[in-house]
């Protein structure tokens, strides 16, 4: 074989290669004709997408590196850990996500409610109009209940009854509204500016906020003492006089040995998940813990486990305290 016809065979086989290249990289279902154009095209894109992959996976990776790191893994979505004596955030896990907040709300109404200095001792009954009528969720405090205003406000922190906060909120100067109303201009106050509120019980989805602004609402309201003893409140029993009903603690947590809580507030509707609030201390530190949009029944209390347990490993050392997932 001389060198031209070498030539013409090599140059055949280098184009049959090609074209068996092209047609194992093109989509099978797409039926366009194959030019260098879009060989070209083809291959930009590929290029494209592996770069765009590879900045996922680093960004995975570094997150799965961050939790790993600092041997917190926990299931609910968004969370804030925060020092309470130092203002420091120690852990945060999309801080700033916007998630109905549920009975979390019942923590503002109670605020307020105390704000207006109203009488604690005066009798309020619970009407008809206080019965949920959006969702029809069960209530154990039956309609025509008369109560203090000081044990609504205990059966509304601790059992988050939702009849007992309705109540509060039916019978604060001006009605429902103006109750409404002081819930978000107390949120302004203190800075909560990613928080909203409609309703005094957060049966409503627009009920929202972030574990940030939840942070800020759960050292507010533990400046109340009111609010610290009916959230920790282990349990009251109700004579109806025909009757004695059991009202129960929402956070398990109260009862444990292992635990030093003074606040707590649980929350709960289909567009929240399982939700949290505490303020405990951990180590003689009182700490703020943020859990949202957790699923499970018990995931969010086992999240609060595993974030004090790695802050009593963590805790004296303060270098390896702002993990951010």
């Amino acid at each position: 074989m001389n060198v031209r016809n070498f030539s013409v065979l090599l140059g055949t086989l280098t184009m049959a290669c090609s074209l068996m290249v092209t047609s194992v990289q093109a989509d099978p279902g797409d039926e366009t004709p194959v030019t260098p154009q879009h060989v070209h095209h083809a291959h930009h894109t590929r290029l494209h997408h592996h770069h765009r992959l590879s900045r996922h996976h680093a960004r995975h990776q570094h997150k799965h590196m961050v939790a790993a790191r600092h041997g917190l893994h926990l299931q609910s979505d968004a969370v804030m850990v925060l020092d309470a004596r130092t203002g420091k955030m120690l852990y945060s896990k999309n801080e700033d996500k916007s998630i109905p907040i549920a009975s979390i709300s019942k923590l503002m109404t109670a605020m307020v409610v105390l704000d207006a200095h109203q009488d604690m001792n005066e009798t309020l009954r619970v009407e008809p109009a206080d019965v949920d009528t959006l969702r029809h969720s069960s209530s154990r405090l039956p309609v025509g209940t008369e109560l203090s205003r000081r044990r609504l406000l205990l059966l509304a922190l601790m059992a988050s009854e939702n009849r007992a906060a309705a109540a509060l909120a039916r019978n604060y100067p001006g009605g429902t509204v103006a109750a409404v109303a002081a819930m978000n201009n107390k949120a302004r106050e203190l800075g909560m500016m990613h928080t909203h509120f409609i309703d005094p019980t957060g049966l409503h989805t627009e009920n929202q906020s972030t574990p940030s602004d939840l942070a800020r609402m759960v050292e507010a309201a533990h400046r109340y003492a009111d609010i610290r003893t009916d959230t920790t409140t282990h349990a009251w029993d109700l004579d109806t006089g025909h009757r004695l009903i059991s009202f129960h603690n929402t956070n398990p947590l109260i009862k444990s040995q292992s635990w030093d809580i003074g606040l707590t507030k649980t929350g709960f509707i289909n567009e929240s998940g399982k939700c949290l609030v505490m303020q405990a201390r951990i180590d003689a530190e009182p700490i703020v813990i943020v859990l949202m949009h957790s699923w499970g029944r018990y995931a969010r209390f086992g999240d609060a486990n595993r974030v004090r347990d790695w802050l009593r490993t963590t805790l004296h050392r303060p270098l390896q305290l702002s993990g951010t997932e």
